[in-house]
């Protein structure tokens, strides 16, 4: 596929002969428009095998897709935040060779950024149903008092993701949430970042370990 980035006429969209083109995310493209006469080569291992490992990640992202959508959003350049999040963790938190393929939770990240994050941050049940996350004072002339908690907790067991996004501030040196009931007594893993008030800023998110 070739970039057109500058053309006599503009960029092209639709069928040319035998190109098609348009613009994705503000950026002109060509390429060439598949033949739907020509028989499909079988696939092979590599294919198959590349295919389920994006297939599996993509599985695994989908429930924090709210999150990943502030969480990534400074990266988003000609690309969405969704496409950051995927790039990334493909090639930190995904380990394995199909059809054994499994996600490193410790360097899974559901977002990126310079903004300092939470110094001390632990987390703890605070009751049956309820974790609760307390971190230190920080330093760091970055650190704003007002920045916003982003405290998710995912579920390998169901595929299923829950938490919140500025219902807690930095200043709070705490904050807790209500585990849904069919995660409670369920394996979970934690993780947390800051975002400033107005989403501008982002930190990389920590993770806080396996509970439950």
């Amino acid at each position: 596929m070739a970039k057109l980035i500058e053309g006599i006429f503009g960029a092209i969209s639709g069928k040319l002969g035998p190109v098609t083109g348009g613009v994705w995310k503000g950026i002109p493209y060509l390429k060439l428009t598949p033949d739907t006469g020509k028989m499909k080569l079988p696939r092979s291992i590599a294919q198959i095998a590349n295919e389920q490992k994006m297939k599996f990640l993509n599985a695994v992202l989908k429930p924090f897709y709210p999150y990943l959508a502030v969480g990534f959003q400074n990266l988003a350049i000609r690309k969405t935040a969704i496409s950051a999040a995927y790039s990334m963790n493909y090639h930190q938190a995904l380990n394995g060779v199909y059809p054994n393929l499994s996600i490193d939770y410790s360097k899974f990240m559901i977002s990126a950024g310079p903004l300092p994050g939470l110094p001390g941050a632990t987390v703890s049940l605070s009751a049956v149903d309820t974790l609760q996350v307390d971190w230190q004072q920080s330093n760091d002339a970055q650190a704003r008092y007002n920045d916003q908690i982003m405290l998710v907790v995912y579920c390998p067991e169901l595929n299923q993701a829950d938490g919140f996004i500025g219902v807690a501030i930095r200043r709070e040196h705490q904050c807790s949430l209500k585990i849904r009931e069919n995660m409670q007594g369920k394996a979970l893993e934690v993780y947390v970042g800051v975002t400033s008030f107005d989403r501008k800023k982002i930190s990389n998110s920590q993770y806080l370990g396996r509970h439950g």
